[in-house]
């Protein structure tokens, strides 16, 4: 068997440099085409087969919260416009679009529209669908997780819980940097899939990188979204998934390989995909592949290329990709180092309020997955209202820091930290 034979993932990537329609419209299209065609893609949900194009599809978004689309926090809406137009033009009506939000209390239409996505649905005529309640999910084949409170819309589509399914997901992602994960990608994004307030319970129960990674292989092996589109035209690097900085990455990412399409975001930005957690449980999961070995690329969109030339993850790497993308490249503590108990606690990362900007506002109290708030808002020696932490109760799941709407909640290092982030650079 040929090498190129022997690959089982295949991942488009088409070159796009601003959210102008007809640009990310073209890029879309020319993503989905290199994959086979949309037919071909979606011909293979059970609900397509039974039901053909009448198959209901979720559109499932990244909407954390309510920020403007040149933000980069959310899924942009000229990319949600042209997923949107394909499938109709395609035949696909019966299409419907959300997410469950960030905050436990926010509305999935209202943060729809701070995300200017609502217009676009308006416009399009793509229904909103039930994401704002959730249906119980008994999952016995989980490895870790095996309940899930899944939003209505989910349930149905996928026929979780022994249904029929009555439709498929289509999953568009946000290239982002991830306190806990190093990046939110395909395979994080379902995550949204889980009902409001019990995302805060699901991080509360999982609290580590690879604890919260294995849930999330559970919950993409229940719900497993038909087909994966990534907008990584403009980036997010840094302090993410909310209070990053953008950066232009040019690109869409396509597959219907969640694992693959993160392994090949990790190669745009010098990051070994092997570091991400989501990855590698996953990997274990059979959800998907990281292993350069077995995911094809698909380049498009780059003058004096050959359209639907196959490259290699080395050539990805070297005409691509960007060491000024600023994510967590380091290792964690490895060997012998992480029997040192006794350092541990003053080597970890923790969330911490730049006090010059925290309003007192009490989100990151609300946010924060436990019982006993690890958070508080309080009163400061003038009288101001500021968040405070007590980090013997944290958990280190950083939802505070994703959820503050005033970019006040940044995630320090110690310098022992430091130190170790030197010696194992990768």
């Amino acid at each position: 068997m040929s090498n190129m034979e022997a690959r089982t993932s295949k991942v488009a990537i088409v070159r796009c440099d601003s959210y102008e329609r007809e640009k990310v419209s073209g890029a879309v299209r020319e993503a989905v085409e290199l994959l086979g065609g949309i037919d071909s893609i979606l011909g293979e949900a059970a609900a397509v087969q039974s039901m053909g194009k009448d198959a209901e599809i979720v559109l499932k978004l990244n909407m954390l919260g309510r920020h403007a689309p040149e933000k980069a926090v959310t899924t942009h809406p000229e990319v949600f416009r042209a997923v949107g137009e394909l499938l109709q033009e395609n035949g696909y009506g019966n299409l419907v679009y959300g997410d469950s939000p960030g905050s436990p209390v926010s509305n999935m239409e209202k943060t729809a529209e701070g995300c200017g996505l609502k217009a676009v649905a308006d416009e399009l005529g793509i229904k909103p669908g039930d994401f704002d309640r959730g249906t119980d999910v008994d999952y016995p084949e989980g490895k870790v997780a095996r309940r899930f409170v899944l939003c209505n819309e989910i349930a149905k589509a996928t026929g979780a819980g022994g249904k029929e399914p009555a439709g498929l997901i289509i999953n568009i992602c946000k290239m982002k940097t991830h306190q806990l994960e190093r990046i939110t990608g395909a395979v994080k994004n379902t995550f949204g899939c889980v009902c409001g307030v019990n995302k805060a319970m699901t991080h509360a129960t999982y609290q580590s990188p690879e604890h919260f990674a294995r849930m999330l292989a559970d919950l993409n092996t229940l719900v497993r979204p038909a087909l994966h589109i990534m907008d990584g035209i403009v980036a997010m690097d840094g302090n993410g998934p909310a209070s990053g900085d953008p950066f232009p990455m040019n690109a869409i990412l396509v597959s219907t390989d969640p694992v693959a399409l993160d392994a090949m975001f990790c190669k745009l930005i010098y990051l070994d995909p092997q570091m991400v957690a989501t990855n590698t449980a996953c990997a274990d999961a059979g959800v998907g592949t990281w292993d350069d070995e077995k995911i094809e690329i698909l380049l498009g969109g780059v003058p004096m290329q050959k359209e639907g030339a196959v490259i290699t993850t080395d050539e990805l790497e070297v005409k691509y990709a960007d060491k000024n993308f600023n994510v967590q490249r380091s290792r964690e503590f490895r060997g012998s180092m992480s029997l040192m108990g006794f350092v541990r606690r003053f080597a970890n990362k923790k969330p911490v309020v730049i006090a010059n900007k925290c309003v007192g506002c009490g989100v990151c109290e609300q946010t924060c997955p436990l019982e006993d708030k690890a958070v508080i808002v309080r009163q400061d020696s003038t009288g101001r209202a500021v968040a405070q932490y007590d980090h013997s109760k944290c958990i280190k799941c950083y939802c505070c820091q994703e959820m503050c709407p005033e970019r006040a909640i940044t995630v320090k290092k110690s310098l022992l930290a430091k130190i170790v982030d030197r010696r194992w650079k990768v």
